[in-house]
């Protein structure tokens, strides 16, 4: 192999010696996405966050009246919502980010194809990604963590603090299965299944506007088994400073495990369909 600026022979790039260190040499092309994308994201990160605790928080919930022990210990609508809110707009975040942009990559503009030429594995560029996902989640549900700041819904500061953290994980739990769908689908026609049997009855049935107890005894345990209760549910306690230290280890064990069990599916998911 000739260099052609004349400096003789050129070096050909050699493997990263690490996970990390692999998924750490796409930050370029990550960031050059950003640069290119982020204007279509302000919306959406500053602007949407704001209504919604304006609509559903503030004016509707002014003509909701309930006990606290009704809304799992809130003294308001407005304490009881905008956590689950959160909670959802992570889980939102993962869903458009790991649908139509993955099935691009591998069919339409075969990104992954080329990412898979260099010396990274399928490994390095899941990471990379769910990594650029999970930052950019966490932007924009600190901007959100923000907005609501000011109204009083958090009762601590390390509350408040926690539940940014937490949002991380919520996403990574949606992220994956996710992409491991997006990757085995045949066409772009299967994401309107999973945005109306997938995205939208989690958003309203997983206790993000209301209760889980109200479904009744049978659903209940049905909303209690979805990762958006265990990310809404582990938010909430965290905003509102009564924290059941035992079952938040569930909710975090629950999220992590999901997360890990179907990043390792999207690798091995990957591989073959690049390799096909």
């Amino acid at each position: 192999m000739v260099d052609y600026a004349g400096s003789g022979p050129a070096t050909p790039p050699t493997a990263p010696s690490g996970l990390v260190s692999g998924a750490l040499r796409m930050g370029d092309y990550w960031l050059t996405v950003l640069a290119r994308t982020w204007k279509g994201g302000v919306i959406t990160t500053f602007v949407t966050p704001f209504f919604y605790v304006l609509a559903l928080g503030v004016l509707l919930g002014g003509f909701v009246e309930a006990d606290p022990t009704t809304l799992e210990g809130a003294d308001s609508y407005l304490a009881f919502v905008a956590p689950g809110m959160v909670a959802a707009h992570a889980m939102t975040i993962a869903f458009s980010e790991m649908t139509y942009p993955v099935y691009g990559m591998v069919k339409w503009q075969r990104i992954y194809f080329s990412m898979i030429a260099s010396p990274l594995t399928a490994s390095h560029i899941v990471l990379a990604q769910l990594g650029f996902l999970m930052l950019r989640t966490l932007f924009a549900c600190g901007v959100f963590l923000l907005v609501l700041a000011p109204f009083g819904v958090f009762e601590t500061w390390w509350g408040l603090l926690l539940a940014w953290l937490v949002q991380g994980l919520v996403v990574l739990a949606f992220a994956t299965p996710v992409l491991l769908f997006s990757l085995s689908i045949k066409g772009e026609e299967s994401f309107a299944l999973i945005f109306r049997l997938g995205m939208i009855p989690l958003t309203l049935f997983s206790g993000t506007f209301f209760p889980v107890a109200n479904l009744g005894p049978v659903l209940e345990k049905v909303a209690m088994a979805s990762p958006l209760w265990q990310g809404v549910n582990l938010t909430r306690m965290l905003a509102l400073g009564e924290i059941d230290w035992g079952l938040a280890a569930i909710h975090v064990g629950y999220l992590g495990v999901l997360a890990g069990v179907c990043w390792w599916l999207a690798v091995r998911r990957l591989g073959e369909r690049l390799v096909s």
